[in-house]
């Protein structure tokens, strides 16, 4: 049984840093394409970066490009988001998602099989 369990969000000051964490179980992160989502409330979920099993990242808007990095910890089977320099336009609730053994990256959350249940960042001004 495949399950994504994310955390690390919280609230934080423009200009601050959080480190989201996505620990999965029931298959191996680094054989599926990873991706990171987020969704404000009222806006469609959007694609915020994915990791390929070869470790390519991909980066889904120049908006965050530079301030987000995606990474992966094989021992500890978890991938994370680093985000700096937080504005309050990030705030929305992240989630980590897992497309199917083969596919690749993708910014369509459609393409996705699983999902976590999500964390709440929030950035105040």
């Amino acid at each position: 049984q495949v399950q994504l369990v994310e955390s690390g969000g919280g609230s934080v000051q423009a200009g601050g840093s959080l480190r989201l964490s996505c620990a999965a179980s029931g298959y191996t992160v680094r054989s599926r394409c990873m991706g990171w989502f987020r969704q404000a409330p009222g806006k469609e979920r959007e694609g915020v970066a994915c990791i390929s099993p070869g470790g390519i990242t991909i980066y889904y808007a120049e908006r965050w490009t530079g301030r987000f990095t995606i990474s992966r910890d094989n021992a500890k089977n978890t991938v994370y988001l680093q985000m700096n320099s937080l504005k309050p336009e990030d705030t929305a609730m992240y989630y980590c998602g897992t497309v199917p053994t083969g596919r690749g990256c993708s910014s369509v959350p459609a393409d996705y099989d699983y999902w976590g249940q999500g964390t709440q960042v929030t950035v105040s001004s």
